[in-house]
């Protein structure tokens, strides 16, 4: 039996919810804000310890031939800029100094030899080998295994300090006029680490 006023084929009344409402223009949801935030907090850090560690370490360039066969053009080391603040300059130190040498752009040039002689040592180049207080110095690091030249005994002064490059034939160093002894507060730091190449990445000695 079917009454005039039954509904057929439709289907049961659904419930009506209210339309969402728009979100109000250029606001963010709290989950992006807060991303936005830990960025900008990550990369403040990255900035403030970049800063932290550059006060302590400089990466420098190797340009010239006179260390060889210890560092090479372009061999890409660490400077630790602080190493004198804290500790002594030792004998082997490979060091980094400001030079009165001019360039061809006439920038100054910083040059990067090794430390031989301390304030007080008298030094000696003779018979292709370096003495130092008498003694002759063995010195495996030298790419030709001797020491061009002559230099009579010469004591190095306080404060300074009388370095060589490892490549004795091609170096301008404490032998020269030019280069002479260094100073104290000449040394920009000791070259600690070699980055690159990465074949030969490691401590410098």
């Amino acid at each position: 039996m079917r009454y005039e006023d039954e509904i057929v084929g439709r289907d049961a009344p659904k419930e009506i919810r209210p339309a969402a409402e728009p979100e109000a223009q250029g606001e963010r949801p709290p989950g992006a804000v807060r991303s936005t935030l830990l960025l900008l907090r990550d990369v403040a850090i990255a900035f403030v310890v970049i800063l932290v560690v550059l006060q302590f370490v400089k990466p420098t360039i190797v340009f010239e031939h006179s260390m060889e066969n210890t560092l090479h053009p372009e061999d890409y080391v660490f400077l630790a800029k602080q190493a004198y603040n804290f500790g002594d300059v030792e004998y082997g130190d490979i060091v980094v100094f400001a030079s009165t040498l001019i360039d061809d752009t006439g920038m100054q040039k910083n040059l990067i030899k090794r430390v031989i002689g301390m304030p007080g040592d008298i030094i000696e180049i003779k018979d292709d080998s370096v003495y130092r207080n008498g003694v002759r110095l063995f010195e495996p690091y030298t790419k030709d295994g001797y020491t061009n030249g002559e230099l009579a005994p010469i004591t190095v002064p306080p404060d300074s300090y009388f370095v060589l490059g490892d490549n004795r034939q091609q170096s301008r160093d404490s032998r020269s006029a030019e280069v002479g002894f260094i100073m104290k507060d000449q040394l920009m730091g000791k070259v600690v680490f070699r980055l690159f190449p990465i074949s030969h990445a490691g401590k410098v000695y």
